[in-house]
């Protein structure tokens, strides 16, 4: 694969979520990016969505209370460290010793990956698709889309394809 250093030390960012499809990723970057005692780093990258402005009354004049706020923190670090286990057995499961960086950001997705594999120095950004429609991608935009335009290193986007 030209441009992704194999044989030295190289640094791979893996853009981690709920979904199965970063997930695959990950596998598909275990399998074909870190061969028997790769030197390599992984680094499994998750981003929060931006953290809630929260006033004591909602738009509809409902007192928000305290432990309402605690809760709604609580829901976001919990998912964020369900989605590393979740990470963390897909390594296990090569059965190798893989160096392994763990970082968590927050923010608008596709800013806070770019920025985060920039001031890595990344060597590749893997990343899942969610294989959105041509319209769905039109609207929403596609973060992977975007990564690939404007990050420095090659960027692999990995399908996942469904078992229906």
């Amino acid at each position: 694969m030209e441009g992704v250093k194999m044989n030295t030390e190289s640094k791979i960012v893996v853009a981690v979520d709920e979904s199965k499809e970063s997930m695959h990723a990950l596998s598909w970057c275990l399998s074909n990016l870190f061969p028997h005692n790769s030197k390599n780093t992984l680094v499994l990258l998750y981003v929060k969505p931006p953290p809630n402005v929260y006033t004591s009354f909602d738009a509809a004049g409902y007192m928000f209370s305290s432990d309402v706020i605690a809760t709604l923190d609580k829901y976001g670090s919990d998912l964020v460290n369900s989605v590393m286990l979740r990470a963390e057995a897909v390594i296990r499961s090569y059965g190798t010793n893989i160096n392994v960086e763990r970082i968590t950001g927050s923010g608008d997705a596709k800013d806070v990956i770019c920025s985060v594999v920039e001031k890595l120095r990344a060597d590749t950004l893997v990343m899942g698709s969610h294989g959105y429609g041509f319209i769905k991608r039109a609207l929403l935009g596609s973060v992977s889309d975007y990564c690939a335009k404007h990050v420095k290193c090659p960027v692999v986007i990995v399908k996942h394809t469904d078992d229906k």
